[in-house]
């Protein structure tokens, strides 16, 4: 539970999603609050990353509410596929997350390349910034889409398995800028099996077929 002086950066009640012939979501509640590391757990199959899509926005539950209070949402999915023939560096890649605050029909503008800059030098992929996107191996893929991510400066940032196939220096590069995304007062939800990250959250909340299952906190 939050207490009183801790603000919810997403709330979600009596959330349900199917897909034919399975209920994916049942009757899920959530608050998410700010400035805090929230950690999603739960066996294979039982969720997770549908309950994180539904939350990013990128899956319109059959029924229930979602409230965000006009907060920016950043998601970054475990993979993604890029067609070969598509001709995107990793730094197009990374700008994709500066468009949502561009707004329509405005350039691109110094303070935005400078912002998609930092992103890169803080996951380390700024050395591949020419390279084609479709090239790069899984841990690299990766840190470009957390990367493309912490360009966004959303609100809230919402991750599938951040650190899930990387060697040993990217996922402590990956928990990194976690970490700095909740001291600028970002809200972090997470997808993980990550010991780690599991230990260092501030909530953690357990999913098994679709339900929620009872929560734990930590303070730090």
């Amino acid at each position: 539970m939050m207490d009183a002086m801790t603000t919810c950066a997403l709330r979600a009640r009596g959330l349900r999603l199917e897909f034919p012939g399975v209920v994916a979501l049942d009757d899920v509640d959530l608050d998410i609050p700010d400035a805090a590391l929230t950690v999603i757990v739960g066996p294979n199959g039982a969720g997770k990353s549908t309950l994180l899509e539904t939350l990013a926005g990128a899956r319109p539950p059959a029924s229930g509410s979602l409230e965000v209070d006009g907060r920016s949402r950043a998601f970054v999915p475990q993979r993604a596929a890029v067609a070969e023939h598509l001709p995107l560096t990793v730094r197009d890649v990374v700008t994709v997350g500066v468009w949502g605050r561009l707004g329509a029909f405005r350039r691109l503008t110094r303070a935005y390349r400078e912002s998609v800059d930092h992103a890169m030098r803080r996951l380390d992929v700024a050395p591949l910034a020419r390279h084609p996107f479709s090239s790069l191996s899984g841990g690299q893929r990766q840190r470009a889409l957390l990367a493309q991510g912490l360009a966004r400066a959303a609100d809230i940032l919402l991750l599938d398995e951040p650190t899930t196939g990387l060697d040993a220096a990217s996922a402590e590069l990956n928990r990194a800028a976690i970490s700095s995304e909740i001291s600028r007062g970002a809200a972090v939800v997470c997808v993980s099996h990550d010991e780690r990250l599991i230990d260092e959250a501030d909530h953690v909340i357990r999913i098994e077929a679709g339900r929620l299952r009872p929560a734990s906190e930590r303070v730090r």
